[in-house]
Parts: structure tokens; C-alpha cells; sequence
């Protein structure tokens, strides 16, 4: 899910070629061993405005999959794991499969246990959780895949959550004094995305901590550059605060704001 759409049972590749097949697997798998009603899928594959055919026609998609589920598990010796995968439920269709085997399921399940190193301060596993998430993603959500109204909603809660996870992994790195080995990380991300400006803030601090304050400057001034130009907006309030305290000389800590002490003792959060 996690890029390009890929599935494979026992081995074998699944994925259909045609386009509405492919959101019905690609709906199935985001809500693996969740039970996806008929209604649902109906309205990812035709929305509001219903054929008369959408009931027959969709029975029809099923039993596509169900038959490229079967070829596969054949081929591999296991005619039983093709039949139980694509499971008929009361109102709709589930596909069961263990929960690992999906990597939006495997990024949801590594980003809350990330989410919660940090939260009690264990900066060290925060990273390395975080990390795994994000090095999961081949490229945009569902890269290849056609997105009705229930796929859109899937993705946009993917990639904010990509975003979410990799501004705290970073968050967690600087707090860890990891602020060399960011810098070229965070040129490149602020690069793809030359108006955010939590990843334009964390290069800054990088930078600052570095030693290259005038650099940091620059960036700030760029962004701010950037900002009046394309939104006719400043930089926010503690964008404006990091760029004072940079001047003045002052330490920073990793939301740009003035560091009053330390914020890492030996690997742990302060403060």
C-alpha cells in the first residue's frame, strides 16, 4: 500500500490489471481482517451515482479476485490459503490475512509504539521505531491505484500520518544531538516542501548546532522569502522567536524556542 500496489499470495503476484479490481484489493487490504461492506465498495468504485448493474458488476470483481487468489495459492501448492483469504461476511467481504503482511498495517503498528517512546522520553527507541515506519514507504500511497471516495480518505490519513512520524522521528534525533547527520536529510525534505515550516525550523536548529548560524539564517530568510511570495504570509510567531534567538546568540531547543538547560541526559527527554 505504501507505494506502488503490490500483493502476492503464497508468492505468486495478485494484483489485478484492471482499475477498478485494483481498488477493491487495495480497500480490502487497508482494512485487512476488517469486514468492508458492500455499500463501502460500491461507493469507492462508482460513488454517489449508482448503475443499475453496481451489485452484479461488483460480485464480479470479487470473484476476479477470488480466482487470481486461487491461481496463485495452485501454483505454490496451496489451493486452501487462495479459497480462505477472500472471505464472505455478512453485509460485505474481508480479506484475512496476518497482520505484518500488510505494510499499512505494520507502519500504523511501528508509528503508535514510536509515538509513545517519545512520549515517555525514550528518545533512543522513539527514533529507531519511527525510523522503521517511514523506511517502509516506496513512494506515494497507492501510487498506481485509482481513489474513489474511501481510498482518498485512506490515503490522506497515510500521509499525514507519514508526515506526523517523520517530523518526530526527526524531533527525537535532535534531541539526541544527531543534528550533524540531519543537515543533508533536511535540505533535501525542505526542498520537496519549500513552505513547511516545522521542516524548515528543524534544519535551522540543525545548522545552529552545528556551528553554521549564518547558514540558518539563510534558510530562514529563504523561507520567509518564499512564504510572503506564494502565501503573502511571515514566518509564524516561533519561526520569528528562532530567528531572534539565533541572533542574540541563545540556545535553542528542538521546537526552535529559547533552551533554558540541557534537553538530553543520557538519551532520555527533559523538560
Amino acid at each position: 500500500m505504501l507505494g506502488p500496489l503490490a500483493a502476492a499470495e503464497s508468492g505468486a503476484s495478485i494484483v489485478p490489471t484492471a482499475a477498478k479490481p485494483r481498488q477493491i484489493l487495495a480497500l480490502l487490504a487497508l482494512n485487512a481482517n476488517r469486514i468492508v461492506s458492500v455499500p463501502q465498495l460500491m461507493e469507492e468504485l462508482w460513488g454517489a451515482e449508482l448503475p443499475r448493474s453496481a451489485p452484479t458488476t461488483l460480485q464480479t470483481y470479487i470473484l476476479q479476485l477470488r480466482r487470481k487468489l486461487r491461481a496463485a495459492a495452485l501454483e505454490c501448492g496451496q489451493p486452501s490459503a487462495g479459497e480462505q483469504a477472500l472471505a464472505t461476511r455478512h453485509g460485505g467481504y474481508m480479506l484475512e490475512v496476518p497482520p505484518s503482511a500488510v505494510d499499512a498495517t505494520e507502519f500504523d503498528r511501528l508509528s503508535a509504539a514510536g509515538h509513545s517512546a517519545f512520549g515517555i522520553g525514550d528518545l533512543q527507541a522513539a527514533s529507531a521505531l519511527l525510523g522503521a515506519a517511514s523506511e517502509l514507504w516506496r513512494g506515494p500511497a497507492l501510487a498506481d491505484v485509482r481513489h474513489g471516495h474511501q481510498l482518498s480518505i485512506e490515503v490522506t490519513r497515510l500521509e499525514e500520518s507519514r508526515i506526523g512520524v517523520l517530523e518526530r522521528r526527526i524531533r527525537a534525533d535532535l534531541r539526541l544531538g544527531r543534528h550533524h547527520e540531519l543537515i543533508g536529510e533536511l535540505y533535501a525534505l525542505t526542498g520537496h516542501h519549500p513552505m513547511d515550516e516545522a521542516l524548515h525550523a528543524h534544519l535551522i536548529v540543525a545548522l545552529y548546532r552545528a556551528g553554521r548560524a549564518p547558514r540558518a539564517l539563510t534558510v530562514y530568510q529563504k523561507l520567509r522569502e518564499t512564504l510572503i511570495e506564494e502565501l503573502g504570509l511571515e514566518p509564524s510567531g516561533q519561526l520569528q522567536q528562532l530567528q531572534r534567538a539565533i541572533l542574540r546568540g541563545e540556545p535553542v531547543d528542538d521546537y526552535g524556542l529559547v533552551a533554558a538547560e540541557p534537553l538530553v541526559r543520557g538519551g532520555r527527554l527533559v523538560g
